[in-house]
């Protein structure tokens, strides 16, 4: 039987988001491109095979709609996680190509929450993100996910996604592990369509994947 920390998902009324006062777009390009890990941003729990249980959003609805995007740029693997053992996707928008992602439409509060947690903090309070809003782009803090870039609007709210301070050109690119890569593939077949060969083809072309070279 699973094991109720693996179950994360909403078990309360399916309220909307209507009478929110501010609904944004959350993109994502790396792992929570997988929409069965990204639940447990939201509601708490642990994701099928992963090494952490993550608190969970103060409002812990899922999205009120999430589809596939494309930004500008692209993603590279540095640094080393903690939860996988390897490399992680960092988005930057100076890279040549389309980055495949999935955005999430979530309130204010359940994207700064998903910051926090992805920094592990715990959820307190609302981030102030007009200027990423007026500029495209806010730095929070030196944290790995600390630097949030505003790539354009998405009928009518703004799309919103943190990476790194640096570009790949000046990361430490580190290869990612074989359970982040399917992580990754099951998303991009999810939210994308890809075949298996798109996926596998667009992963081991990104820098920090083995077999690359630094951009």
């Amino acid at each position: 039987m699973e094991s109720p920390e693996n179950r994360c998902s909403w078990h309360g009324s399916p309220t909307p988001h209507d009478n929110d006062p501010v609904m944004l777009w959350y993109v994502a390009y790396g792992s929570n491109l997988h929409r069965d890990r990204f639940l447990c941003y939201l509601a708490g729990g642990r994701p099928a095979g992963a090494a952490r249980t993550y608190t969970g959003c103060r409002d812990p609805r899922p999205p009120a709609a999430d589809r596939p995007v494309l930004l500008p740029g692209g993603i590279y693997f540095a640094q080393t996680s903690p939860v996988w053992g390897g490399g992680v996707a960092f988005y930057d928008p100076s890279l040549p190509g389309l980055a495949p992602a999935r955005a999430y439409l979530l309130t204010t509060g359940q994207f700064s929450d998903v910051l926090a947690q992805e920094m592990r903090r715990a959820p307190t309070a609302d981030l102030d993100l007009s200027p990423a809003l007026a500029t495209g782009r806010q730095t929070l803090g030196p944290g790995r996910y600390e630097t949030v870039l505003n790539p354009g609007d998405l009928d009518g709210h703004p799309m919103l996604t943190f990476t790194a301070p640096h570009t790949a050109a000046e990361a430490a690119l580190n290869p990612p592990s074989a359970a982040y890569l399917a992580m990754l593939a099951g998303g991009l077949h999810a939210s994308h369509g890809w075949s298996p060969r798109q996926v596998t083809a667009y992963l081991m072309s990104r820098p920090g994947a083995l077999g690359t070279v630094r951009p």
